[in-house]
């Protein structure tokens, strides 16, 4: 299937009047940066370049797709023509995914003509949008978390693809597990899950559900406890797989004292290496105040899958840069009032402290060193530096190297705004 015809129709009709006039052969620039963060995050976490290559590398309109242009007069003939045979021969540059940025940040260029760069507009957007959404929530829980697992559950509240791309961009951002297996099996996001409370209300007792747990994956298995009474249940799992019983799940209640009482009766039940797991509804919010209880690990869903927990990331994608008519690139911008555009092709650079530097003639300050690398290059995807796993590690240096103000959880503002030179 092509990606083609994931775009909006006003992409198609601009290119239908820019082939027409000669616009679309022109050299052009355009770039992807977001204007302000969702409020109260101090910075934002770049994911989903990784996954828009590849689906760039589909960016085709088949036979199907023509016709169906033509048929629904979408286009003209001229146009449908060109697209039968179009590929994007430009060249794509970003900061590597898992990079933290701030508003105005030019996260994402796309040099090519203005027609072929002009119709990825919703690809990259649609991509961008969501995946560093999820992202940056996910990266204010992992730094709620300290160090505790994390496990991305959320694949029941969304769009059954969008949990796919939520599970990697969570996984991009810190969380340790997903229990999505198709993100697991295109992306190599760790798998994990054992059972849920159907195990136990479709046996005749949670002694025989937990038997039945642990006679498939062994007493190292994490029993979820909370179907019918916490206590009862913790005591019926330990009696069940004694005392080396890897660890109990508790999915509603007051998580903070509920984990203590169960630590405390696990302790008694000689179960001290049993681990806790909680879940129901976490956020960030949340996860900071559970700072202190005995909870080893985490399951998130909800509040990192959808917009409840991640917020639109807002990115917009411009024309910053279009040869004129002798050739020469002009710099073009918007300025609408609260939706201006900062024009001319830019080279983005940055210092170790993280200080940004935007030049408009290409140079890079000394100390400093250019921040995007290419995506595709002349059409073609560069093969190494862009993977899931490459992501997750650029991510957690980035998350490393963020100073205490901006890795507060409380709500303030973008920890640091960009700057321009225009030297």
């Amino acid at each position: 299937m092509t990606t083609a015809l994931l775009t909006d129709m006003y992409e198609l009709s601009m290119l239908d009047a820019a082939l027409a006039d000669g616009t679309a052969a022109r050299p052009a620039v355009f770039e992807a940066f977001s204007r302000r963060l969702p409020p109260g995050r101090r910075f934002g976490l770049l994911a989903g370049t990784g996954r828009f290559a590849q689906l760039l590398e589909d960016f085709r309109f088949d036979d199907a797709d023509v016709a169906f242009l033509r048929d629904h007069q979408v286009v003209s003939d001229r146009t449908a023509d060109h697209l039968a045979d179009f590929r994007f021969t430009g060249t794509v540059r970003a900061l590597p995914e898992g990079s933290v940025y701030w508003p105005g940040t030019p996260v994402l260029s796309v040099e090519g003509t203005f027609g072929e760069a002009l119709i990825l507009e919703t690809l990259v957007l649609s991509v961008l949008n969501h995946d560093t959404a999820i992202a940056s929530a996910a990266a204010r829980m992992v730094i709620a978390a300290r160090d505790r697992p994390l496990i991305e559950m959320g694949s029941r509240r969304v769009h059954e693809r969008a949990a796919v791309a939520a599970a990697r961009a969570a996984y991009v951002a810190g969380f340790a597990t997903t229990s999505n297996l198709a993100a697991g099996r295109e992306f190599g996001v760790p798998v994990a899950g054992t059972a849920a409370h159907a195990s136990v209300l479709a046996r005749a007792s949670e002694a025989e559900a937990f038997a039945a747990q642990i006679a498939q994956s062994g007493p190292s298995t994490t029993i979820l406890v909370d179907t019918y009474d916490i206590a009862q249940g913790i005591r019926t799992a330990v009696e069940v797989a004694g005392p080396e019983l890897g660890g109990i799940r508790i999915d509603s209640g007051d998580l903070l004292v509920e984990s203590r009482k169960a630590r405390d009766l696990l302790d008694e039940l000689g179960a001290t290496r049993t681990g806790i797991s909680v879940t129901s509804d976490l956020d960030e919010y949340l996860l900071e105040e559970l700072q202190g209880a005995p909870i080893d690990r985490y399951g998130v869903g909800t509040r990192v899958a959808t917009g409840s927990g991640a917020p639109t990331a807002g990115m917009v994608y411009k024309l910053v840069a279009i040869a004129g008519d002798d050739g020469a690139m002009r710099a073009v911008a918007k300025r609408s009032s609260s939706k201006t555009s900062v024009g001319g092709a830019k080279t983005l650079s940055r210092f170790e402290d993280g200080r940004e530097v935007w030049t408009l003639d290409g140079t890079v300050p000394v100390g400093a060193s250019p921040a995007q690398t290419v995506l595709v290059q002349d059409g073609v995807r560069t093969t190494s530096g862009h993977g899931t796993q490459e992501a997750r590690t650029h991510a957690a240096r980035s998350l490393e190297q963020l100073p205490v103000e901006a890795r507060k959880i409380a709500h303030g503002d973008p920890y640091r705004h960009s700057e321009e030179w225009t030297s």
